[in-house]
């Protein structure tokens, strides 16, 4: 067992230079922070009268996210006001998934902690296969992943008149396998990003997020429509 958790520790350090690895560590520092202020904004419309899910929760997140994509880095000077803007609008995320976890709560809310432990589980593995796989393996799915994310968008809104389970399990289904591919994509990216230089951590991690985000909402969604399948079964 030991040498094998070894070879698997410095498998890390023959792939990924000093600079990349604490790239890395800072980028998952901020994605931990980021998802515990999306935790505290979803028990904030929970658990509290203070902010619920609606436009301005809408209208907040998307504020912040402009406000950090046109904030320049500036060598770190204004980290500080960047990582608010990140958190601000992993915060008005999580108040934004209020209405879901709501709703999941009702049927069973052990499927809350299920669905996380997954999208844990599918977000480490897929970005452990990153960072172990040949350098820029799977960077070719850019254009995939933003084709097939362009169709789940078309879909969407094409059900808004159709009205089709079929399409809206398609799209559910399909989507999760586009935010894993992305998991892949954008951990890749990241890495050959600070390799030419870019050490903007704070964006990099925004990104991730939205994969992590991504996963965890399509998997309660999933899970949601099992527990129901499985209780409607047992009535009958």
């Amino acid at each position: 067992m030991a040498p094998s958790v070894e070879t698997f520790i410095n498998s890390f350090s023959n792939r990924l230079e000093p600079p990349v690895r604490q790239h890395l560590k800072n980028v998952y520092a901020c994605l931990a922070m980021s998802t515990m202020a999306a935790a505290v904004g979803a028990s904030i419309h929970l658990f509290t009268n203070i902010l619920q899910a609606g436009f301005l929760s809408a209208i907040g997140a998307l504020v912040c996210f402009v406000l950090l994509m046109t904030t320049p880095d500036d060598d770190g000077k204004k980290l500080q006001l960047r990582v608010g803007y990140l958190l601000g609008f992993a915060g008005l995320s999580g108040v934004g998934m209020g209405p879901l976890l709501e709703h999941v709560m009702i049927i069973d809310p052990s499927i809350i902690i299920t669905a996380l432990i997954g999208t844990s589980l599918v977000f480490v593995s897929f970005s452990i296969c990153a960072m172990l796989s040949e350098r820029g393996r799977w960077l070719y799915l850019g254009g995939t992943l933003l084709t097939l994310l362009s169709t789940l968008m078309f879909l969407s809104l094409a059900n808004l008149l159709f009205g089709s389970m079929l399409l809206y399990q398609a799209n559910l289904y399909l989507g999760l396998l586009v935010m894993c591919g992305f998991v892949l994509y954008d951990t890749q990216l990241i890495i050959e990003k600070r390799r030419g230089g870019n050490k903007d951590f704070v964006t990099h991690s925004l990104d991730l997020f939205v994969d992590f985000i991504g996963i965890f909402r399509r998997l309660l969604i999933i899970l949601t429509q099992k527990e129901q399948e499985s209780q409607r079964k047992r009535r009958n």
